[in-house]
């Protein structure tokens, strides 16, 4: 179908490449925005169009026609890849069909084997066949088109272009490059094969929406030099329009800028939230006033790179910005891919997700290696829960889809209980996830709530699994308070995905091992799902980077123009931390997928380490541990279940006879009985309805307690006993 474009204003750009099943979310954000001041804006996601545009008919045919003449010179595996390309050109179009889920009569045919040809990346089948019996056909066939696509993404690599990647391009020249020297010779090179795609799908647009000010947003280092390359072609050819960046890796990285280069290729430059610079940005380029106030932004003037924010009016407060707009954006085209076997891991990758915000900033705020120094982070602002309800209610509306990422630092506990409240009171069928803290607050009722109201997954920061790390970081947390977290949200049905550190300062190399087990162990007991190591990198905006003295690391400093963010440093311990990093990440690939828990933590590693001073029932003890039955006099009592069926009956013991209630309650999966004495049966059916999750009031335990003593004693004992156990075992929560 055509589509008709009406010029406008403002064109948001994503270049490539960020994520191929949903879309970055910065433009949607600012649109919305630029919609309660009625500026009329188009988004693109060039990144997604580049990669559909490649992975197509013409699109190989191309491909392999330009690797012609090298690919003799290539490895056996892309020789393979070329020889076989007309089973890549065939196929190409229905594979991705079938990853935008428009085509899943496929996976029968992917499945049953002998339709997708198979390069190198199918070698690593053999390991995991075990793992698809968790998985239904969809997902096998899913994940075979993915390796399916990696297989030609090693081939583009080789034979074509070594800076591409399916999330990110040429990301080398963007990461700690505190001088633009090489990314500025890059540009001078003659376009690359993927180049030519960007810059053709880009020319089409600008023709069709006619911007003033085209807005292009870098979250991260892999998509600046296509970032780049935009503002070049755009700047060599429509010399009225201009041009500003911003996003995540201007607001970390250029905050030092002194380069004047980079304004041959961009006019401006913002930091920070986006909406009131741009709103100021905007009435700057269309008006004819010289001089106007800015936010937060940097621009040449007289020759010289200046940093201006000379405006009075403040930052808009999150409850004004208006809904993420995701119209223009292609969301039926985004293709779905399983790269490894695990259904939390897949989250990241599988799926299309609204994506919204719980709270600007982090409510915690003192992770030492987190830039915390800065107002993403730093400036901590929640949105309502009703108003943040209506937003998900309006992008439902918008997009068809009720699938949510909240992709906050840390959601807050207390705000994900009013959400998840909101949620089941409206009665929305949602699916959401998020980032969060592993704090004592998310006891097992507050995760049973959470998982009623649609929450599937949460990931949080385990970091480096080893009390006196985690003190120095400053996190707030325990390993056995994380143990216990991660049992609770497990026990109700929530996925959990630990981030895990290596490497940080002062770490020794028994701290790593015992890391290691530590996580070997919450793997085994199956209180976590999934995780990923990521190695300490010490950050400019951080206290380590701030204060590199008080941590023990000795930076290395380089003269800043362009970006600064990554700082090289030499630990004091002298350890070199790269040589655990195969080990780590093989282990961890491995507890993923349920097995080799038996194995030797040395197996893992090609060079000697100590032995664990872990304890084999570390894990295992601390989930153990009595849980606190004390309740806090102001915590909400809610029912988050229907009325019961009641029955009269009479028991006799002795000669005495009394009356008792039987009360039947149903729930999703199954039907229970309780039985009390008649009158305190009857009180607990009205008090069921007053406490209903639907019902306006807000009742407390120790509201409660006063209730139920004006009529019986011992409200304690009644509230700890067997019947009503049962009760809070399922549906009655302590919040």
């Amino acid at each position: 179908m055509l589509k008709i474009f009406a010029l406008k204003n403002i064109l948001l750009i994503t270049p490539p490449f960020t994520q191929l099943n949903t879309p970055y979310p910065a433009t949607a954000y600012i649109k919305g925005f630029l919609n309660t001041k009625n500026i009329s804006a188009f988004q693109m996601d060039l990144g997604i169009e580049v990669i559909l545009e490649l992975f197509s008919k013409e699109g190989l045919e191309n491909l392999f026609q330009v690797s012609s003449f090298k690919f003799q010179e290539c490895e056996p595996n892309s020789q393979r890849i070329y020889t076989l390309k007309d089973d890549y050109i065939k196929t190409i179009d229905s594979v991705i069909a079938f990853l935008q889920g428009k085509n899943p009569s496929l996976a029968r045919q992917i499945c049953s084997g002998n339709f997708l040809p198979e390069a190198s990346r199918f070698a690593q089948l053999d390991d995991m066949e075990f793992a698809f019996g968790s998985m239904g056909m969809q997902d096998k066939a899913k994940h075979l088109a993915t390796l399916y696509l990696e297989d030609l993404s090693d081939f583009i690599v080789e034979c074509i272009d070594e800076n591409f990647g399916f999330s990110r391009y040429a990301e080398r020249l963007g990461r700690s490059a505190n001088s633009f020297d090489e990314l500025y010779n890059h540009l001078q090179n003659e376009l690359t094969f993927i180049d030519e795609i960007t810059i053709k799908i880009l020319k089409e647009r600008i023709e069709e929406v006619q911007p003033k000010l085209v807005l292009i947003s870098v979250p991260f280092p892999g998509n600046l030099y296509s970032a780049f390359r935009c503002a070049q072609f755009i700047k060599a050819n429509y010399s009225n329009i201009k041009l500003s960046m911003g996003g995540g890796f201007p607001n970390t990285e250029l905050r030092e800028l002194k380069d004047k280069r980079v304004f041959e290729f961009f006019d401006f430059i913002t930091l920070d939230d986006g909406e009131l610079p741009v709103e100021l940005l905007y009435g700057f380029v269309t008006s004819s006033e010289v001089e106007m106030s800015l936010k937060r932004t940097f621009l040449l003037e007289n020759n010289q790179v200046v940093y201006k924010n000379n405006t009075i009016r403040n930052d808009y407060k999150q409850s004004e910005v208006g809904t993420p707009d995701y119209s223009d954006l292609l969301l039926d085209k985004y293709i779905s891919v399983i790269e490894i076997a695990n259904p939390m891991h897949s989250l990241w990758s599988d799926g299309r997700w609204n994506k919204l915000t719980m709270a600007h900033g982090c409510y915690w705020g003192k992770c030492t290696f987190c830039d915390i120094s800065l107002d993403y982070i730093k400036l901590y602002e929640p949105i309502a829960a009703k108003i943040l309800v209506d937003r998900m209610e309006e992008l439902i509306a918008q997009t068809g889809e009720n699938g949510f990422h909240f992709v906050d630092e840390a959601a807050p506990p207390a705000l994900m209980r009013e959400v998840a409240l909101e949620i089941i009171k409206r009665k929305l069928v949602v699916t959401w996830w998020t980032n969060i803290r592993f704090e004592k607050s998310f006891t097992a009722d507050l995760c049973l709530l959470l998982k009623e109201s649609g929450c599937i997954a949460v990931s949080g920061g385990l970091e480096v699994a080893s009390d006196r790390l985690l003190e120095l970081i400053k996190k707030g947390v325990t390993v056995e308070q994380v143990a216990q977290v991660t049992r609770n949200f497990t026990e109700s049905g929530i996925m959990v995905h630990a981030y895990l550190m290596y490497g940080y300062p002062t770490q020794t190399i028994q701290e790593t091992v015992d890391s290691l087990e530590m996580v070997r162990q919450l793997f085994e007991l199956g209180v976590l799902q999934s995780g990923f190591w990521h190695q300490f990198a010490m950050t400019a905006h951080s206290p380590v980077g701030m204060f590199p003295e008080e941590f023990g690391v000795i930076p290395k400093q380089n003269e800043i123009t362009f970006a600064n963010n990554d700082i090289n440093f030499k630990d004091k311990t002298g350890i070199n931390h790269d040589k655990f990093s195969f080990g780590l990440k093989k282990s961890l690939f491995n507890y993923m997928h349920g097995i080799c828990f038996d194995y030797d933590l040395q197996d893992w590693f090609d060079f000697k380490i100590p032995k664990t001073k872990i304890p084999t029932d570390f894990i295992y003890n601390c989930l153990e541990k009595e849980q606190n039955f004390n309740t806090k006099p102001n915590a909400k009592i809610v029912w988050i279940r229907g009325n019961p069926q009641t029955e009269i009956f009479t028991k006799s013991k002795k000669g005495n006879s009394w009356e008792m209630m039987k009360l039947t309650f149903h729930n999703k999966t199954q039907t229970y009985d309780i039985s009390l004495n008649a009158e305190e049966g009857k009180w607990l059916v009205a008090t069921l309805e007053k406490i209903s999750i639907y019902s306006e009031n807000k009742i407390t335990f120790s509201q409660l307690k006063s209730d139920f003593e004006e009529q019986f004693d011992d409200f304690e004992l009644f509230w700890y006993s067997k019947p009503i156990q049962t009760l809070r075992n399922s549906s009655l929560l302590v919040l």
